[in-house]
């Protein structure tokens, strides 16, 4: 550990990173009580991570994220900085989530969901924008989400979809580009924390 404040216990494999100096005015990375950090894994300082937290291997939370209590995030995951993540959250393996994403309550991300921020990217300067997820939100395997994209509440996003517009709560998105659909009854109710 390198600037960090952490709860009792704490777990961290060897070659682990909590509290990444990336600027010497940074504030002391905050990771609450019984959290399991495994190899690999670096959090930066300015992060602030409630109870329970669990990483799998090689997973990365950069600055100025705010993490609530018991989530998991998978491994070689990124929360790319300036993240704002509820509680009871599961981020499974290789999500990218950049810059400007909001992320609620009880949220399911699965293996190689994105997030996206920046509309054009690399061809025009723009102000980037990530993407917002409600409470109870799910969001299937390699399902991409584009910039500036709000997902509501108890909403359902397929595996592969490719959402390029808002998802009202209780919906399902699927496909490419994903068209917004009635929500089947079983898919129906909020994610079990």
């Amino acid at each position: 550990m390198t600037r960090a404040k952490v709860g009792d216990d704490i777990h961290t494999d060897a070659q682990t990173t909590v509290g990444y100096e990336y600027d010497e005015d940074a504030s002391p990375a905050i990771i609450g009580e019984d959290a399991t950090i495994r190899k690999g894994t670096m959090v930066y300082c300015d992060v602030e991570i409630g109870s329970g937290f669990t990483t799998g291997h090689d997973a990365l939370v950069r600055e100025q994220t705010t993490i609530g209590d018991d989530v998991i995030l998978g491994t070689k995951s990124v929360l790319d900085g300036h993240v704002t993540v509820g509680s009871d959250v599961s981020i499974q393996t290789g999500v990218y989530v950049p810059p400007g994403s909001e992320i609620g309550d009880r949220v399911f991300l699965g293996p190689n969901a994105v997030l996206t921020n920046d509309p054009y990217p690399l061809r025009v300067d723009v102000d980037l924008d990530g993407p917002t997820l409600g409470d109870d939100v799910s969001v299937g395997a390699n399902a991409t989400i584009l910039p500036g994209v709000t997902i509501g509440d108890g909403a359902f996003v397929a595996a592969g979809a490719v959402v390029t517009q808002d998802v009202p709560p209780r919906r399902l998105a699927v496909g490419v580009p994903a068209e917004i659909k009635p929500l089947p009854e079983e898919l129906s109710g909020g994610n079990v924390a």
